[in-house]
């Protein structure tokens, strides 16, 4: 007879498997193939006055981390449908446990492949924008219509305690859009922002598998799939991103993987937030502290020096923090640590009381004052803007 351990974590190791690994493995070869083909199809990086690497790069990584996502789901739809019209069959390739879930996971494959469209829709405007530097309100506008689209047809809503439908909506859309360029703007160093995605990833989904849905008592296997198959492909495209990174994700990686995890993030139920412990929903808040930071102190600094928003240069928290004294790599697994900081107390909003809250909050808070003290230190010494950093053809808005 099995064990309550078993039961429950024996389906969760289970979708693990068949997550991570294919995802993983598909993005691997899938970088390395864009990555031959890059100059050919002119996704270079080039180097310029803003940027911190010093010889061209490929870019495309992304379309390594959608397919190994895309191509993960596809094989998994197709596998349900084969194993759900053969129970013996499920039962014998499955791990123990896994086939329980195959009913729920089914139901919910034509969800999956709509945000899999809206997903598709931004990696493909980020390789445009890769290959020919479109205009920031081009993209902006684009990032709206599909947010927009998803959240209508998904009836997605952010969980804010709000009884206007179409305001949760409009947050809901904000809140897409929002992500999506935290990530664009966090990918400056080599295995930044696909590390930091990981991170998010794998803690949003270890919340939802530790924190079962009140109604059913079960983990939310369906948000923690998303997010595995994120992290096999994040993975994937890291071993070649990894410094000194032989190819960059670009814009067609960081907007599909902000989109991804703020659908994640949406799509979740925060157990306990209509209940006893409503503070739950603000555990996103805490696993994405370090990129919502990046994104609000850059552009702070850009708006008080009298500077658009969208005007690229080297403001962003790592060069903040090269600038401390730091080398890039020390700079990123700080980012990584804070990122992991922030995210443990996820894991708690759902099982603390207010109070808990409170501290939990705190702390976070606590983290992100601390980073800006240190960062004061060297303020003034921080390169000023120059024309070089924003007129180059190669430069991005970001």
């Amino acid at each position: 007879m099995d064990s309550p351990i078993d039961s429950f974590w024996l389906p969760i190791i289970g979708m693990l498997l068949v997550t991570v690994l294919p995802a993983f493995i598909i993005a691997l070869f899938a970088v390395g193939i864009v990555k031959q083909y890059a100059s050919a199809l002119g996704l270079l990086d080039k180097p310029n006055a803003r940027k911190v690497h010093t010889i061209p790069i490929p870019l495309g990584g992304g379309l390594g981390i959608w397919l190994g996502v895309t191509g993960t789901f596809l094989i998994g739809t197709i596998g349900l449908f084969v194993l759900q019209g053969n129970e013996s069959l499920g039962k014998s390739w499955l791990p123990t446990g896994l086939d329980e879930h195959l009913p729920g996971l089914a139901s919910k494959a034509l969800q999956i492949w709509v945000l899999l469209g809206g997903g598709t829709v931004l990696a493909f405007l980020g390789l445009l924008d890769d290959r020919y530097s479109l205009p920031w309100q081009s993209r902006l506008g684009i990032e709206f219509i599909v947010a927009g689209a998803v959240v209508y047809w998904q009836n997605l809503q952010l969980t804010a305690f709000i009884g206007i439908p179409w305001l949760t909506s409009a947050m809901s859309v904000i809140w897409i859009v929002m992500l999506i360029n935290s990530f664009n703007m966090l990918d400056n160093m080599d295995a930044l922002s696909g590390g930091v995605a990981a991170i998010i990833c794998t803690m949003l989904a270890l919340m939802l598998v530790v924190t079962p849905e009140s109604s059913r008592g079960q983990p939310q296997l369906f948000v923690a799939a998303m997010l595995w198959v994120m992290v096999g492909a994040l993975l994937g495209f890291l071993k070649h991103n990894w410094p000194p990174a032989t190819i960059f994700m670009g814009d067609a990686g960081s907007y599909f993987v902000g989109y991804w995890i703020a659908i994640a993030s949406l799509l979740s139920t925060y157990t306990g937030a209509r209940g006893n412990t409503p503070h739950a929903v603000l555990a996103p808040l805490c696993v994405l502290a370090i990129p919502l930071y990046d994104m609000v102190s850059v552009i702070w600094i850009r708006l008080r020096e009298g500077r658009s928003p969208f005007q690229a240069d080297k403001r962003h928290f790592s060069h903040r923090l090269v600038d401390l004294g730091m080398t890039k790599k020390q700079a990123v697994v700080t980012i990584y640590l804070a990122t992991v900081t922030c995210s443990l107390g996820a894991l708690l909003l759902p099982r603390t009381d207010t109070w808990g809250a409170v501290i939990i909050l705190a702390i976070v808070f606590c983290m992100l004052a601390l980073v800006g003290v240190l960062e004061s230190l060297t303020g003034q010494r921080l390169p000023a803007a120059t024309d070089s950093e924003t007129s180059s053809p190669n430069a991005k808005e970001n």
